[in-house]
């Protein structure tokens, strides 16, 4: 037996380990946690110096046997849980676990830590091993403790006041909080029109444009001119005023690469430039991270994917300005290299950026080893990390200002020509929520002028004005709210895709293209815990918070009395909100009679959203509509759709509510009909949603092998895709509206046996062939594999199972009940014997 064992959290993490440390090494996983907090109350008793009561999870129970037997046969136990607070505590959890079962006697167990999975990285690794962290198990049990005992705490509260199975988050409601706000916001937003003015010109033939800057000796603002009128009192007055050129700017600009990739930048561009979810991304890095095979075994691709840190070390910073120096001409690589500041709030621990592993390894050179969804980031984190340390790109700009009339009016010209790309040559980083105003300034710096001088005198070919309308802000995507929860300094970049993920789960928030909506539960929810818990979703407390847990993890704060501090405060506002009523949370009264009985009428929040209902209920059942509809079988007017002249519908059918676009009782051709998506409720039903959803069924394409038409349509059970007479269902992360041709071939080209209640394909048994998945049952989600079922235990997050821990839950499902899956062949002789047997028995009743 190997008298060194080396213990991972990912099975696959350990297959790529193997390789590198050879056979003196037993390489054995945790499966991820494997203690956690009793999933009741007392877990945390803060009456005892919240001492901390702790279970094996259950589906790692196995795993953590075997490691224990393992144990008793090594000198040498190293724990190379991930490097950070997780993976620290996660090590402390399985070193507790041995001690109490009396296994490291006369053993050496120690702590191993590498940010890449290579083989220097892990052999230098094992060469230097430490004790645990204390301060980082604490700081991590700090952040448990604290979920917790928000969590057990407002969660009752909120399902007695509410609505049962609702639940709320000390990072997950300040999160829920803008979103809210940002919707208040537009609600509450008030759209005024403004001109803006222009001049087009020329010289030979090439002609160019310019806008107002000041007027009559006064600066021209934004919303300076509010009516058509006042922009043609304006232009009237200058007309037929000679034009001259009076000032010409030239400047010589730089623009700077952006840094390596952090977890939240990876995140925030992953969504803008891949149309990756939050998730997704993670998902996809920690493959990544842990290693595919690209020949001759599994090789660690990038460095470890959850960090703060914008700095490379001295040997990826070589390895790149060696690739920059080969394959670029001279003036493409900086005299040293491009050392970046750190800008993130609340950086957690200092390691490096995400980066290639070896920047020798092309994009181009691996297509052919990675999945689409690896090769696409992969490339992405590739040419981002080159480009960190390129010399910057450099433009010639120039602006011209030019009189009309006399200076007292003055145009202004603005022109950009990109002289040497530098690292826009690899990559350029995208920008998120780009407004009008924005969009139309950088179209003028990137339009080309012609050679102009001062005095010169111009022609005015044309003066004109352009409306706009001020808009509201836009509604938060994925990656504008990575950003907000960062600056903010809410959570961690390694939570940020599971607090996404529960606000939609939970659906507190809807995720309509690509942008997030709060439903009436999710708002409602916030405004119970704005006024009364108005400090524990404050941004700023926090974020001190997390400056707290981040002292722990240094050592420079004890975490009891951190947790003592805050449990104070806490435990006694949430005695004090006991006697809050349900109405006051749920409903909003009206200025407003009931038309049926004369009593005051409110809004409420009922099973599918808010509604007006009569306060003299259940006397008095009239109820309507937010929009001013009653609630009775009769359609609903949406709007009129002005391509057709046709009103839109809306109704309620024997499968929930539809859309149809046309009249009702319609001879001949039947009415075009939509269903609306589960998650999206009648109230929120705006036209332009009841026009997107019409659009359906949308043409992808073709596809290239079998040249049929693929198409996307939403029915009974969700949104589908269909191609050669087949259907698939479209996973949750991506959006019917706009998946593309590519994403759809994707989700093609997986295997079958996702049907009717799936929640989640997992891949292929590599042994049988056959596909496992995430089912949802009677008595909550199970896996499935062929006729084996195997319910979830508790705790288990069907998110981030693996398809190695669902085997594993099969294999025991199948050892319980004494036989394997059966076979077709095993079946059908079944079938024939038990339908023999019946015939002879009906023979021996008639004799």
């Amino acid at each position: 037996m190997s008298k060194n064992l080396l213990i991972v959290e990912s099975p696959s993490k350990a297959k790529t380990l193997k390789k590198y440390l050879g056979p003196g090494f037993e390489i054995l996983a945790s499966y991820g946690h494997v203690r956690d907090l009793i999933p009741k109350s007392g877990a945390v008793n803060p009456d005892d110096h919240f001492a901390m009561k702790y279970q094996m999870v259950e589906r790692n129970e196995k795993h953590v046997d075997a490691i224990a037997r393992a144990v008793k046969n090594a000198d040498h136990i190293y724990l190379a849980t991930d490097p950070d607070r997780e993976g620290e505590a996660i090590a402390w959890h399985l070193a507790e676990i041995l001690k109490s079962r009396n296994l490291l006697k006369n053993k050496s167990l120690q702590r191993v830590t590498f940010y890449e999975i290579t083989q220097n990285a892990v052999q230098e690794a094992v060469a230097h091993p430490r004790e645990i962290s204390m301060p980082l198990v604490n700081a991590q049990q700090a952040r448990r403790a604290l979920d917790y005992l928000v969590g057990f705490n407002l969660s009752p509260l909120l399902w007695k006041k509410i609505r049962r199975g609702l639940s709320a988050g000390r990072v997950q409601s300040p999160a829920l909080r803008l979103i809210v706000e940002r919707e208040n916001q537009i609600t509450a937003f008030k759209s005024e029109e403004y001109w803006s003015l222009h001049l087009d010109s020329h010289k030979g033939t090439q002609s160019f444009t310019a806008r107002l800057i000041q007027f009559d000796g006064t600066k021209f603002q934004q919303m300076s001119v509010g009516s058509e009128t006042q922009q043609t009192e304006i232009l009237e007055s200058l007309k037929g005023k000679p034009a001259k050129v009076v000032s010409v700017e030239k400047k010589r600009k730089q623009r700077h690469a952006a840094p390596p990739f952090t977890t939240s930048t990876l995140q925030q561009e992953a969504v803008r430039k891949l149309g990756f979810t939050t998730d997704r991304t993670m998902k996809v890095a920690q493959q990544l991270y842990e290693g595919v095979d690209i020949g001759g075994g599994a090789v660690g691709m990038i460095s470890y994917m959850r960090t703060d840190s914008v700095s490379l070390s001295q040997e990826a910073l070589q390895d790149i300005r060696d690739h920059i120096n080969k394959n670029f001409d001279g003036e493409y690589l900086p005299e040293k290299p491009v050392f970046y500041a750190n800008k993130s709030k609340n950086a957690q621990e200092a390691h490096e950026a995400i980066r290639p592993t070896a920047i020798a390894r092309t994009p181009a050179n691996l297509r052919g080893h990675l999945t689409p969804d690896q090769f696409r980031l992969y490339e992405m984190i590739w040419k981002r990390s080159v480009a960190s340390q390129m010399t910057q790109a450099q433009f010639d700009t120039v602006k011209v200002d030019i009189s009309v009339g006399d200076r007292g009016t003055l145009f202004r010209a603005n022109g950009q020509t990109l002289i040497f790309p530098g690292f826009i040559a690899v990559y350029r980083e995208d920008e998120d929520d780009t407004s009008e105003k924005g969009a139309a300034a950088e179209s003028d710096d990137e339009a080309r002028l012609p050679l102009l001088t001062e005095g010169e005198g111009l022609p005015v070919d044309r003066l004109w004005g352009e409306q706009h309308f001020t808009q509201p802000p836009p509604r938060y995507s994925e990656a504008s709210l990575v950003k907000a929860l960062e600056e903010f300094g809410i959570g961690r970049p390694s939570t940020y895709a599971n607090i996404i993920s529960t606000l939609v789960h939970r659906e507190y928030v809807l995720l309509d293209k690509k942008r997030f909506t709060p439903t009436d539960v999710g708002a409602v929810v916030n405004k119970f815990l704005t006024e009364h818990f108005s400090r524990y979703v404050d941004y700023d407390f926090t974020a001190r918070m997390e400056d707290q847990l981040d002292l722990i993890s240094e050592g420079k704060l004890e975490w009891v009395p951190v947790l003592t501090q805050f449990w104070e405060g806490f435990s006694s506002q949430v005695e004090e909100k006991a006697s809050v009523s349900r109405a006051e949370i749920t409903q909003e009264s009206l200025d407003e009679a009931c038309p049926k009985c004369g009593k005051p009428l409110s809004i409420r929040l009922g099973r599918r959203g808010k509604f007006v209902g009569c306060s003299g209920y259940p006397e008095c059942d009239f109820t309507r509509n937010l929009d001013g509809a009653t609630d009775s079988a009769d359609p609903i007017v949406v709007g009129t759709d002005p391509a057709v002249g046709q009103p839109i519908y809306l109704l309620n059918g024997p499968y929930g509510p539809y859309l149809q676009l046309g009249e009702i009782a319609t001879e001949g051709k039947k009415p075009k009909r939509v269903s609306l998506p589960k998650n999206l409720l009648p109230a929120q039903v705006t036209m332009d949603i009841a026009q997107s959803l019409l659009s359906l069924p949308r043409d992808l394409g073709v596809h290239p092998e079998t040249g049929k038409k693929i198409t996307v349509n939403i029915g009974r059970f969700g949104p589908y895709i269909q191609h050669d007479g087949g259907f698939r269902s479209i996973p949750k992360e991506d959006n019917v509206f706009d998946i593309a041709l590519e994403r759809a071939l994707q989700i093609l080209a997986e295997p079958k046996g996702v049907g009717r209640g799936s929640l989640r394909q997992l891949g292929v048994d590599p042994v049988n062939q056959q596909p496992v998945g995430i089912f949802s049952g009677r008595y909550g989600p199970y896996v499935k594999q062929g006729k084996i079922n195997a319910t979830l235990p508790n705790g288990v997050n069907i998110e981030t199972l693996t398809l190695e821990e669902a085997l594993l839950l099969l294999a025991e499902k199948a050892a319980k009940t004494g036989k394997p899956a059966p076979k077709k062949k095993a079946v059908a002789k079944k079938k024939t014997a038990a339908a023999g047997k019946k015939k002879a028995t009906a023979r021996k009743r008639k004799t």
